[in-house]
This record gives C-alpha cells, structure tokens and sequence, in this order.
C-alpha cells in the first residue's frame, strides 16, 4: 500500500477517533436495531416448534441451518395466517429500524463530514491535540440538522439498496429452495452460493455508502449522486479497492480476535465460582468488538471522503491570468 494511501487511513482513522460520540452513538443503533430484527425471528421460531413439536433450541441445533430454514419457511407456508402476521411483524420492526439507521447515519455522516474539513492537514505528523479538538465537531445541533437535511434523500437511497437486497434474496431462494431442490442436498453449491451472495452484499454495501458519502457532500439527490460515483470508481478504482480490502482484512482480524477471546473465556466459564468471572469479562468483549466494528467501518467511510474531495480539487487546476495561461480541467 503506497504511503499516499496509509496516509489516508490514518487520516480517517483520527478523524474518526476525535468525533468518538458517533462511533458509539452507531453502534447503539445497530444493537437496537440486530435486537428488535430478533424478537419477530425468535417468535417465529417459537411457532415452528409448537407447530412441529420439540423446542426452538433444538431446531437451532440441527446439523444443517438450510434445513432449519427449509423447517420455518414449510411449517410458515402451512399456516397461512401465520405467515402473515410473522411477515407483518418482520417487515414493522425491519422498516422502522431502517428508517432509525438512515437517521444515524445521515447525523454520522454530517459530522464526520465537518471533522474532515476541519481537520487541516492532521495525518502528517507530529500529531498534536489542537488538531484533534479542531477536528473533533460532534455536536447535538449539527447531528440533528443533518438527519433533517439528509433523511429523505437517505430514505429513498435506502429503498433502492432494499431492492437490490430483495433481488439478491430472491436469486438465492430460487436457487437454495428452487422447484428440484438438487442445491439442497449438495453443500457445494450452497456454500458458494452463499459465498457469492455475501460478495454481492459486501459490493452493494460499499457503493451504497459511496452514494451517501457523495450525496451529502455535493448536496445532491440520488440520481445526480450517481455520476460522481461512477468518476470515483473510474478515477480511483484500485485506490478505493485497497482501502476496502484494508477495511475488510482489520474486520476479519477483530472477529478472530473476538473468537479467540471468547473460546478463551469458554475454558473457564465451566469452573465453579471461577465461571461467573467469565460473564462480565464475555460482556466486556462483546461492546469492544462492536464499538471497533463501528470504529472501523466509520474509518472507511471517513477515508472515501477524503478520496473524493482530493478527486473533486483534482478535476480543476486554474491559473492566474498573470501567467498567461487559462483554466486547464484535469478529470
């Protein structure tokens, strides 16, 4: 990676860290929101097992989680109002929640936009507080007045992801639960069809934050997003590659970290008295892991920034009329 680049991260690293309030205000939206997605899912589960028999722990155990999917969705299709009323549930707790996480993130997005261009030039060195307090432009009345300026547009750039999420989800039904159901009985194709639809979710994922990252930084809509966009892949395309993959690498480290200290904390949660130290210190894990999930991702997102505003001062070099030359259009 070029020092161009490290300085880059380094810059959204910083800028994340001295705007720390959004890295935990996302992710108590995210655990809000992962908890009330469970609570229709667990209900569902509940309704299998009284209508199979047997216990919703035991249905999480089976061998195989395509036949456990396979259980639900044959048990729910049997009971038609059932479905309904668990498909209603689902879809409430899903828009509402959605529409709670486009709210923080415009707020996030606002303030890490202001941290950055506030920041000067903070990743050269030597690092001093000042440029950190300079950067560091968190504030109620700011979050606020992003989410009000940017909600709508977010709500109807969170419609489209949905859709392609839809499209994504319905070209993997088909093929899991098609009318032969082959793919069912053969884990090689369910494990790279997996495999390819978390691909497909991680790159949807990722133009969908540049879109939000153009759109409130040029104050545009959706649609005058999308040429922009489409300029930063052109232009910067193997920079923009190198920075997800370094985003992506230090997520799969902090998950095998995470691991690792929970298989180190199950040696003893077994022992007598001992095991109930164990507890605090899973829980302790727990909010590390998601608060550096959320310091990371928002790292990313602060670095894309950086990227397209180096892109847009890039697109125009204008001389003065005292050299005798014009203005000269670099992109």
């Amino acid at each position: 990676m070029s020092a161009l680049l490290k300085l880059s991260l380094k810059r959204g690293a910083l800028v994340t860290a001295a705007n720390w309030q959004v890295v935990l205000v996302q992710f108590v939206a995210d655990t809000l929101f992962k908890t009330l997605v469970a609570v229709p899912v667990v209900g569902g589960l509940v309704l299998v097992a009284l209508v199979v028999g047997g216990s919703p722990l035991q249905l999480l155990r089976l061998d195989n989680l395509a036949q456990t999917i396979s259980t639900m969705i044959a048990v729910l299709l049997a009971q038609p109002v059932a479905l309904a009323a668990f498909a209603f549930a689902l879809g409430v707790i899903v828009a509402g929640g959605s529409i709670m996480m486009f709210a923080i993130k415009a707020g996030t997005v606002t303030v890490l936009l202001a941290g950055d261009r506030a920041a000067g030039a903070i990743e050269v060195p030597p690092l001093r507080m000042s440029a950190l307090r300079a950067a560091s432009q968190t504030s109620i009345e700011r979050f606020a007045g992003g989410v009000r300026s940017l909600l709508p547009r977010y709500l109807r750039l969170g419609i489209l992801l949905t859709a392609v999420y839809a499209l994504i989800g319905i070209a993997y039904l088909a093929l899991i639960f098609g009318p032969s159901r082959q793919a069912l009985d053969n884990p090689l194709v369910v494990t790279l069809a997996s495999l390819a639809v978390l691909v497909a979710m991680t790159l949807t994922n990722f133009l969908y934050l540049l879109t939000q990252i153009v759109i409130a930084s040029e104050n545009c809509g959706v649609l005058e997003a999308l040429p922009h966009v489409a300029r930063l892949l052109r232009r910067r395309a193997r920079e923009l590659a190198l920075v997800l993959g370094a985003i992506l690498a230090m997520l799969l480290m902090a998950t095998a970290a995470s691991i690792l200290a929970t298989a180190q904390l199950g040696l003893i949660s077994f022992v007598p008295l001992v095991g109930l130290a164990a507890v605090p210190l899973q829980i302790l894990a727990w909010l590390v892991r998601g608060v550096v999930f959320q310091f990371v991702g928002l790292t990313g997102m602060a670095t894309y920034m950086r990227m397209h505003f180096a892109l847009q001062s890039a697109r125009v070099e204008v001389r003065t009329p005292s050299d005798g030359l014009h203005q000269v259009t670099r992109a």
